[in-house]
């Protein structure tokens, strides 16, 4: 993989900082994407191997825009950088809070994998790895036994991510004639600073990054069009 190049949105911290490790250590060229330059440089330091900061902010098209300027070739996009800022039902939730939620994690992910399309079309092994969330899965939030509240706690959240959801299906199927991967990873719940629940959870962030990484790395007879657990299992749209 050493001729392979990798770009991880929002990972100085947290679950993409973990995911932007594993890749550098199975020898790619890593794109740290960090919108605060100071904690993208720790991080780029922290990780080591062939790690390289990008400024990138996916709420921002100029942002995009530049950063795209500085990829030239891309074989990975791990569309990792997302938001959990309201943790209420729908019914007590301000239609700001869905807006400011869906800019980072809809939103984003279509500026910023439009954007790189171009450097992705040049990779023999084009993958796109969408990290989701298990709380998005409306199989498993509905029925006589849910696994999530059936209060619907986290709705711009957990619907954002549905959206991301229906968002893999439509680029797998629009890439798959370019040999692309493009799946969805529900990450579990993890110890990181993505809201109160997260933070204390006692979940490895790195468990969750090695299941983004194999979808990253999948050979060419690999899925695509997915929706996987961290360990690999399905999960229902």
């Amino acid at each position: 993989m050493n001729d392979s190049t990798a770009l991880v949105t929002g990972a100085n911290k947290g679950i993409g900082k973990e995911i932007a490790r594993q890749l550098a250590a199975a020898g790619l060229t890593v794109y740290v994407g960090s919108r605060d330059p100071l904690r993208g440089q720790q991080a780029v330091d922290e990780i080591g191997g062939d790690a390289r900061l990008l400024i990138l902010d996916v709420t921002n098209a100029q942002s995009i825009a530049e950063a795209a300027r500085q990829v030239e070739n891309l074989d990975v996009l791990v569309n990792n950088a997302g938001i959990s800022i309201d943790l209420n039902p729908a019914t007590e939730t301000d239609v700001d809070a869905f807006r400011r939620t869906y800019e980072t994690n809809v939103f984003g992910v279509v500026a910023a994998t439009n954007v790189f399309l171009s450097a992705l079309r040049r990779s023999a092994r084009p993958r796109i790895v969408n990290i989701s969330s298990g709380t998005g899965s409306l199989g498993w939030s509905t029925g006589p036994q849910p696994q999530f509240p059936a209060t619907g706690s986290l709705a711009a959240y957990r619907s954002s991510k549905t959206a991301l959801n229906a968002l893999t299906v439509f680029y797998a199927q629009a890439l798959a004639a370019d040999g692309f991967k493009v799946n969805a990873l529900a990450p579990g719940l993890r110890k990181t600073d993505l809201n109160v629940t997260a933070a204390a959870s006692g979940g490895d962030p790195a468990e969750a990054a090695a299941g983004a990484v194999r979808l990253a790395l999948l050979p060419d007879d690999g899925p695509t069009g997915e929706f996987l657990s961290w360990d690999g299992t399905p999960v229902p749209w």
